[in-house]
């Protein structure tokens, strides 16, 4: 009897299941809606900068037609002389900046033959990204403290500003401004691909500063030869004014005798049918749209939380233009947004 009451009792099948571990799901990010594709992308950023509301239609109409090869047989006909000239003191600083042999001093006497590119001179010596322990206390101090490639961004900037700038007529007025800002979007993104893509980092800067030359042109035929009836363009008239423009940029630097690379690259542009072969026809499809959402977001018409990957061109890795994209971020986007 006591063997029956104290032997030890099998445990129970229920007691002797351990108790399975609940499971924990893992973390998973909340998924982050695509950006638009890139067409769709480029026909928003030139209604942004012509003032045009949304497209109301995919095709273009006969009126739309008839006025883009009039547009055409113009821009085959524009006079590249009428082009404004480069200052001379930019082709001549330029080459100066290659010379090695060139002290702080000379740089400085040439710079200084220009009042307004003093100014940015000591502007951006100023400025956080370079300023010293020590106050700017001359040109040459601020040429010194910039170095060549700082020097040739910002003899460029100056230059090619009132050039983008120039507008006539209501929407050459509107789309002025606008394309100054992308034209600097797009040249520090080009230089951060170029320094990606094996290219001169100043031979890129330059070329993302004077992809859109021509687009200032078409908007002012825009002004002259488009009829007042002719409404919200369509998405397709208004790509074929961009290839006009395309191809008046290239009239226009190789009026400006810029580089055999820069002319190169914009010779590519021409046709957006065919993929760019050259390292900085490369750089260049991707800095330009890097830049059309970058201006876009910052102007509230697109949103900065959108996944952009699928809407850049694949001329790099997504990593590289990933962080292209948010280097354009910091440079360029209110510490506040």
């Amino acid at each position: 009897m006591w063997r029956r009451l104290f032997a030890a009792r099998k445990a129970s099948p229920r007691s002797a299941t351990a108790l399975p571990a609940l499971a924990v799901a893992p973390a998973v990010a909340a998924p982050v809606d695509a950006g638009p594709p890139l067409a769709l992308v480029e026909d928003r950023f030139h209604r942004f900068v012509l003032g045009l509301p949304d497209a109301t239609g995919d095709a273009a109409s006969p009126v739309e037609q008839a006025t883009l090869r009039r547009l055409e047989a113009i821009g085959e006909r524009f006079d590249v002389s009428g082009l404004p000239r480069l200052p001379s003191v930019l082709p001549q600083l330029l080459r100066a900046l290659k010379n090695d042999n060139l002290g702080g001093a000379q740089l400085a006497a040439m710079i200084g033959r220009d009042p307004v590119l003093v100014g940015e001179v000591m502007r951006m010596a100023g400025s956080a990204h370079f300023r010293s322990a020590q106050p700017i206390h001359s040109l040459q101090h601020a040429v010194v403290l910039l170095g060549r490639d700082a020097l040739r961004q910002v003899a460029t900037l100056h230059v090619m500003k009132p050039i983008l700038q120039a507008s006539a007529g209501m929407r050459g007025h509107m789309a002025g401004p606008w394309l100054w800002e992308h034209a600097e979007r797009c040249a520090h993104a080009a230089a951060f691909l170029g320094r990606h893509g094996g290219c001169d980092t100043f031979e890129a800067f330059l070329a993302g500063m004077v992809c859109h030359t021509g687009t200032g042109a078409v908007v002012r035929l825009l002004d002259q030869e488009a009829p007042s009836s002719l409404g919200p363009f369509s998405p397709p008239f208004l790509a074929g004014c961009m290839r006009i423009g395309a191809r008046l940029s290239l009239r226009a630097v190789r009026h400006w005798d810029m580089p055999a690379t820069v002319i190169a690259a914009l010779v590519e542009r021409v046709d957006p049918s065919e993929s760019p072969a050259s390292a900085l026809g490369k750089v260049l499809t991707c800095a330009d749209p890097l830049a059309m959402v970058q201006l876009l977001i910052e102007r509230g018409r697109l949103d900065a939380g959108l996944d952009y990957s699928g809407t850049w061109p694949t001329c790099f890795p997504s990593p590289v233009l990933l962080r292209a994209q948010q280097d354009l971020r910091r440079q360029f986007m209110p510490a506040q947004v």
